[in-house]
């Protein structure tokens, strides 16, 4: 049986609804707030088996998980713990996306990118290119939740244009979560007289 993975963000209160300004500029009603389900050790685990179990059954190697810093870093590092394989993570440098801390990869491992939530995938894709580039092999994507925008294994929902992921490499995710997605210059929750904010990990 499959978890609820809707059910458990909102007992979490971590399915917000009120007026978000997203990374992209755009404007929302509804916003995922990964930190809130991961707060609790044990939901982070039962989700993280169910992440692997997906990835196992896919029969994809990974040797290792690496997550673009912050909001990645508690979804793959459960998930490197579910897989039975190591954890690292890139961070921006000057805006770059980097591995540092003396992490190192081998030529040809086998890495699995990992982020809590993935909406165009773009922080994935940095992360991956910054191991690619020291030789590693990137094998997938995977993330807790799928803002709709990527085509993740066993969902109906097709890649829109604003997907980054390449189309190439499986990408794993628990659900699909499409919400509408508006300009600011075209947000009906701004014509209705109120401002969004920003309730994410970047430009706090």
């Amino acid at each position: 049986m499959s978890l609820n993975v809707e059910q458990i963000y909102k007992d979490a209160n971590a399915y917000l609804e009120g007026h978000f300004l997203l990374s992209s500029g755009n404007h929302s009603q509804y916003y995922l707030q990964s930190a809130k389900v991961l707060e609790n050790p044990k939901t982070a685990e039962l989700l993280a088996k169910e992440l692997a179990n997906m990835i196992k059954e896919a029969g994809v190697k990974v040797d290792t998980v690496c997550s673009p810093a912050l909001g990645g870093i508690l979804a793959g590092y459960e998930l490197a713990r579910a897989l039975g394989a190591r954890f690292i993570f890139t961070e921006r440098v000057e805006k770059v996306m980097t591995l540092r801390r003396g992490f190192e990869v081998s030529k040809d491992e086998n890495i699995l990118i990992c982020e809590d939530i993935i909406t165009t995938g773009g922080s994935a894709l940095e992360s991956a290119k910054a191991v690619e580039e020291l030789g590693a092999n990137i094998v997938g994507f995977a993330a807790l939740a799928n803002r709709g925008f990527c085509k993740r294994e066993g969902s109906d929902i097709t890649a829109k244009p604003d997907c980054k992921l390449p189309q190439d490499l499986p990408f794993f995710a628990l659900d699909d979560f499409v919400f509408e997605i508006y300009s600011s210059e075209s947000c009906p929750l701004c014509k209705d007289g109120s401002k969004a904010y920003k309730p994410g990990s970047r430009g706090n």
